[in-house]
């Protein structure tokens, strides 16, 4: 178990990128490429070890971007193209080769400079598992010793020869049928391979594990749940074995300081998200920012975002490394951008706020056992913190708002703010480029019961039906914590895509309506829009083949969002002949079934027909008084169709329906039936009786 060593004494100060390398470094050149600043080459999900996602590269930049159309676009052969998979990984390139994962853990390699097939490697992955709370998904992929590694969604790391594709080898972190799974893109440094884990709805016990990169044998583990007599083990119950069940995933790629010897990584909510009774405690390291010794996993520091999280605040964005000068003083920084809206900006030597954050009273909820203060950072938010009256709601309140069983009105909702889209960092403009969503839920403990592998979120949240979301992109001063540009726009993207910045003075983002953008870093101004055909909800990247500059980006949906599904990788530059595709379906923006066809008579609905796994079908049903309706769960994952009245939950419900299973409701009464998913709250259904 990981143990509390001395405080670490700040190394001298100045860019570690240009650091040392190690004196017998597994892969000198890699490790070399991942300590500099990114060039032609991006070897990392992050672009290097810091996940500032900024190219030094600025062949583009704001008088030519204009001119940009696609070098190439190639479909990856269907691999991820279904209703139940997101698209957001980022690829990686080295010496003209272009590496991508899908969310079906299948991998690619192209040709960066013409987009063709250099190899491919199908997972060949059970499709019917269950431990997926939110989509299929893989973020992305590291590089090095001459292999590619990916985590899988069965919660395997795997690592593939980078010439051939071919397995080398594979080592489970655990046994997805518990619960656990892998969707975040690893880090690789100094023949280490670093790696988080899924699980946070099915009550798992989080950790990071670093894994030989050679061998893949397991060197440590670091539990994001200390047990008793660890660094954070007193903020359990006492006499309960609450923290091996308490969830605390992390759903992101670490970042790495090879001066400060430290990996650092964001943790992401408690289980059972909506109910605290069974954990009185702050619960740590739930919704916080970790640091732990690279070689070792010994704990170093930690600053928790949210105690005792109740809202489902995910710590999920990854962290980001920086330097920057505060009060005239060179200060070593370190940033994550949370759910709630902030951006927490801290001294990466020892977790202690760069920018001050202040412990504030709230709320309290004495069932629910609420931390009494909570972090409130000093500076701006990206997004609304206050959720605005609705109808038919006694209850609705401002960020921190406890609730119990009676629905409340909270924003940002658990599915707002920046969720695990990442930001960005320019050291050109000392800003921080943030994605946000705009989005109010209705929250509603109902209590649970923990059974291993099945979900564990003891209440809900969901959006009220008719309710407005949207997004912003929003340019954070790394200094201050102030709002230098805000752009609001009519998505939400802080739920996928994310950003990366160039020293040609751009940031590139992806957006759910099908465009790849490009802004201007210092104002903000849309300068170039390119229709992919196809959800953008992956992060762009930046690369360079011959001396010629491109942009890539998958393209290729979001579930949770419900941008339209696709399996392309776009490559793009002043060269390209390649011109845009039509514009895809539009995803939501009003929350709820409240529009769309009504089918007449239909007493059957399936769930996760169509090849689309996060939906009804029909989703709105017209029927007489007193129809029994059929509810079949045709998808792969557990799914429940359970009534949501003005966000009470409950009045009537299927139960969790496994693949397969059905369920029939008879309604009696004339009068609109609208329900939820409880585990995926952003699915609605309407029943119409007459």
């Amino acid at each position: 178990m990981p143990r509390c060593i001395h405080p670490i004494v700040p190394a001298v100060l100045g860019l570690f990128l240009l650091s040392a390398m190690p004196l017998q470094a597994a892969d000198p050149e890699i490790d070399r490429l991942l300590q500099a600043p990114v060039g032609k080459d991006w070897v990392a999900n992050g672009g290097n070890l810091t996940n500032q996602r900024y190219s030094t590269l600025k062949q583009i930049d704001p008088s030519n971007v204009k001119q940009l159309k696609g070098a190439w676009m190639t479909r990856l052969k269907g691999s991820g193209y279904g209703g139940k998979y997101s698209f957001e990984g980022t690829p990686l390139v080295k010496d003209g080769v272009m590496y991508i994962v899908t969310g079906n853990d299948d991998v690619f390699a192209l040709n960066a400079k013409t987009g063709e097939f250099l190899w491919e490697r199908w997972s060949g992955i059970d499709q019917k598992l269950t431990s997926v709370c939110c989509g299929w998904d893989n973020r992305g992929l590291a590089m090095g010793e001459g292999m590619v590694y990916l985590g899988q969604l069965d919660a395997n790391v795997v690592a593939l020869d980078i010439k051939t594709g071919k397995e080398a080898w594979k080592t489970p972190i655990e046994v997805w049928q518990d619960g656990y799974g892998i969707t975040s893109a690893p880090l690789y440094y100094d023949g280490i391979v670093y790696s988080g884990i899924t699980g946070g709805e099915y009550g798992i016990r989080g950790r990071l594990t670093a894994l030989d990169a050679k061998t893949g044998k397991i060197l440590w583990r670091f539990y994001t749940l200390p047990g008793p007599g660890d660094v954070g083990g007193n903020t359990w119950p006492a006499n309960s074995d609450q923290y091996m069940h308490g969830g605390a995933a992390i759903w992101n790629t670490p970042a790495l300081d090879p001066q400060l010897g430290l990996v650092y990584f964001s943790v992401g909510n408690c289980g059972p998200d909506y109910d605290g009774t069974a954990r009185e405690g702050d619960n740590l390291f739930c919704a916080s920012v970790v640091a732990v010794n690279a070689k070792t996993g010994e704990y170093a520091w930690h600053f928790q975002e949210v105690h005792h999280d109740i809202w489902d605040y995910d710590a999920a964005s990854p962290a980001l490394l920086f330097d920057t000068v505060i009060d005239g003083q060179p200060r070593k920084g370190i940033a994550q951008a949370g759910r709630t809206g902030w951006v927490y900006i801290l001294d990466r030597t020892n977790g202690k706020p760069l920018v001050g954050i202040e412990e504030r009273p709230v709320d309290q909820e004495p069932r629910q056992h609420t931390a009494k203060t909570q972090p409130y950072p000093i500076g701006d938010a990206i997004v609304p913190q206050c959720a605005k009256p609705l109808e038919g709601y006694e209850r609705y309140g401002c960020i921190f708002e406890a609730f119990w069983e009676e629905p409340t009105l909270v924003q940002p909702s658990g599915i707002g703010g920046t969720n695990w889209s990442p930001m960005s960092y320019s050291p050109d403009t000392g800003n921080f480029y943030v994605p946000g969503t705009i989005r109010t839920s209705a929250f509603v403990r109902y209590g649970d019961t923990y059974k291993k592998g099945k979900q564990y979120n003891g209440g809900t949240q969901a959006a009220p039906i008719g309710s407005e979301m949207s997004g912003t992109w929003t340019a954070i001063t790394a200094n201050t914590n102030k709002i230098a540009w805000q752009k609001n726009i009519p998505f939400r993207v802080g739920s996928g895509g994310g950003s990366t910045t160039t020293a040609g003075g751009l940031v590139l983002h992806g957006d759910p309506g099908g465009n790849i953008q490009a802004r201007d870093a210092k104002t903000g101004e849309l300068l170039w829009q390119f229709q992919t055909g196809f959800g953008v909800e992956a992060p762009p990247m930046v690369y360079e083949v011959d001396g010629e500059e491109y942009i890539a980006v998958a393209a290729g949906g979001n579930q949770g969002v419900g941008s339209a599904n696709g399996d392309a990788v776009w490559a793009f530059s002043l060269k390209g002949q390649v011109n845009p595709l039509w514009p895809p379906p539009q995803p939501a923006m009003i929350a709820g079934p409240a529009t769309g066809p009504i089918a007449d008579g239909v007493d059957a609905v399936k769930i996760g027909d169509n090849n689309i796994e996060f939906g009804y079908f029909p989703k709105r049903t017209r029927v007489k008084a007193g129809t029994a309706i059929t509810f079949t769960n045709a998808g792969d994952s557990p799914h429940t169709a359970t009534s949501f009245e003005n966000g009470k939950i409950g009045a009537w419900d299927t139960g969790a329906l496994n693949s397969g299973e059905s369920k029939t409701i008879t309604f009696d009464k004339p009068g609109n039936y609208y329900y939820i998913c409880t585990p995926h709250p952003w699915m609605y259904g309407q029943v119409i009786v007459e």
